[in-house]
């Protein structure tokens, strides 16, 4: 394996929850009003230190989309997806746009979001109406 090299960011940030690698700045964030199964997630207009996974469409509250998932680059941790491609024309702002999980990174203060298991959205990702 290659030696691995990391992008750090200047300015209050996202960074993942395993092993620290910095993934996304708090500037970047496009909307705050997103669930997943394990409670809140944030989409992004860009991320860093990630790598994308196999497309795959998925069925979401909010129609069918193309997604690839997200992994942190320092320890391989699923970090979130990213929008590949969105079949609704009311969805198509999200392309191309990434999806952080707060479950599975610390906010800029370095505090940790945990699961709300009442907010359990039965296995859909879901944005608030």
């Amino acid at each position: 394996m290659g030696r691995l090299f990391l992008v750090n960011l200047d300015g209050k940030g996202y960074s993942c929850k395993h092993c620290q690698a910095h993934l996304a700045l708090s500037e970047d964030i496009v909307s705050k009003s997103f669930h997943c199964r394990h409670g809140k997630a944030y989409l992004f207009s860009k991320v860093v230190n990630v790598t994308i996974g196999l497309k795959e469409d998925r069925m979401m509250m909010t129609g069918m989309h193309t997604v690839s998932d997200i992994f942190c680059v320092g320890c391989g941790s699923n970090v979130g997806w990213k929008y590949v491609a969105a079949y609704d024309k009311g969805q198509k702002y999200k392309e191309g746009k990434f999806i952080l999980e707060r479950f599975k990174v610390s906010g800029p203060d370095g505090s940790h979001y945990w699961a709300n298991h009442e907010s359990h959205v039965g296995g859909s990702d879901a944005e608030d109406a």
